[in-house]
């Protein structure tokens, strides 16, 4: 798998005035932080979207409905977006009632396109930010 590369400076450039909402713009920013950080993206590690998907489905913890995490990758992370300088703690709380059905993550990601908050989730452990 030949991974592209996407300098810091560009990656900056891009995403500091986007105005596009979370619906228009969250794809497009994982993309392009797999290739700032040289990582494989959704659809070449995972063609099927079993175990690493954007839109992963999930039941809600809280009344049993039906949600979707923004990105999931089985075993490592779940990511929920929002919208320009949003409420990352309400993301948080959604991606925590997806939690059971995503297979408990070890660490959860809230983003805007500005800011990029890491919680952990590791068995024995306290939470941290």
């Amino acid at each position: 798998m030949n991974l592209q590369r996407l300098p810091a400076a560009d990656f900056a450039t891009k995403w500091r005035d986007n105005a596009r909402r979370e619906r228009a713009s969250s794809q497009q920013h994982f993309l392009d932080l797999c290739e700032l950080f040289g990582l494989p993206k959704p659809a070449e590690a995972d063609p099927l979207g079993e175990s690493y998907t954007f839109e992963a489905s999930a039941k809600r913890l809280s009344t049993g409905g039906q949600g979707w995490a923004d990105v999931w990758k089985c075993g490592h992370y779940g990511w929920e977006y929002k919208g320009d300088r949003a409420d990352l703690a309400a993301a948080y709380r959604q991606l925590l009632d997806y939690r059971g059905d995503l297979e408990n993550p070890p660490a959860i990601f809230v983003s805007d396109m500005y800011r990029i908050q890491v919680h952990t989730n590791f068995t024995n452990t306290g939470p941290a930010v």
